[in-house]
């Protein structure tokens, strides 16, 4: 007698799409990298002890070390059937403590954390107080010398549009061109709104600088922060952000500022910002 095998039904698979919120302080960055810790990793490392599936999870854009976000966006594919409150409460059980989901949910298939991406905001925060706070350290750039508001407000205003910032990339051959998001390697970007804003008393102890842009180079933001703050101190004038936008050039542009005061804000999709 022979036994007809019967077919079974597979599993089907759905997109999900995390919104996280960490520190990344003791990470290196978003980006799997072999032997070192990272962002990504440990997602992709807990959805494997949860599920037993190890999708490796798609970020809105490649943070670098000691980058936080408040809003980064992933996603994948599972097939485990599993409620999206239970999965984000397995999630943050099992996640270390610097990061957390903020939102999980199900999407439509087509669905990704970096190409489905229309805007994105971040913001970078500066300290001008004598003394830095030990439990602020981690969070800000300290800076004590005098900063010209005025010149600083000029000087955002005149990223706004769209240009190429080749000056303002990062320096290493293979990532003057390489987008955070994976686009092809041009530095053409669109800045929809850029402005400093000082927080608290004294005049501001806290200047937040938030910038909203179609994308963003590797270590743009540091780049255009750092670059800010000498216009700030009178080492370059506000008029000087045209010829170091033409110039094309990493050297025409200042300092790369540190990266623990830079946070991912926001990521924005057809149905708005996450």
């Amino acid at each position: 007698m022979t036994l007809t095998a019967v077919a079974q039904p597979e599993k089907s698979q759905q997109t999900w799409k995390l919104t996280l919120a960490y520190d990344g302080t003791d990470f290196h960055g978003w980006q799997v990298q072999p032997g070192l810790v990272t962002v990504q990793g440990q997602l992709q490392s807990a959805l494997d002890r949860i599920t037993g599936e190890s999708p490796l999870p798609q970020g809105s854009g490649r943070t670098d070390a000691g980058v936080h976000a408040l809003a980064q966006v992933a996603s994948f594919p599972l097939q485990a059937p599993i409620p999206p409150a239970n999965l984000q409460r397995a999630l943050n059980r099992t996640l270390p403590a610097a990061i957390r989901v903020i939102e999980a949910e199900t999407v439509a298939d087509g669905f990704h954390a970096r190409h489905s991406a229309v805007a994105k905001t971040y913001e970078y925060r500066v300290l001008r107080e004598r003394i830095c706070p030990p439990f602020l350290a981690r969070y800000v750039h300290h800076c004590i010398w005098p900063l010209d508001m005025g010149e600083l407000e000029r000087a955002a205003a005149a990223l706004v549009g769209e240009h190429d910032f080749f000056s303002f990339a990062a320096t290493a051959p293979d990532a003057t061109s390489r987008s955070l998001d994976e686009e092809p390697p041009t530095a053409v970007r669109t800045i929809f709104s850029s402005e400093w804003e000082p927080q608290g008393s004294e005049g501001g102890a806290l200047l937040v600088y938030r910038v909203r842009g179609s994308g963003f180079l590797h270590h743009m933001v540091r780049n255009l922060v750092g670059t800010m703050l000498d216009v700030g101190r009178g080492m370059l004038g506000s008029e000087d952000i045209s010829r170091i936008l033409a110039a094309r050039s990493r050297s025409a542009a200042g300092p790369t500022a540190p990266a623990r005061g830079l946070f991912l804000y926001s990521v924005e999709y057809g149905d708005g910002i996450l």
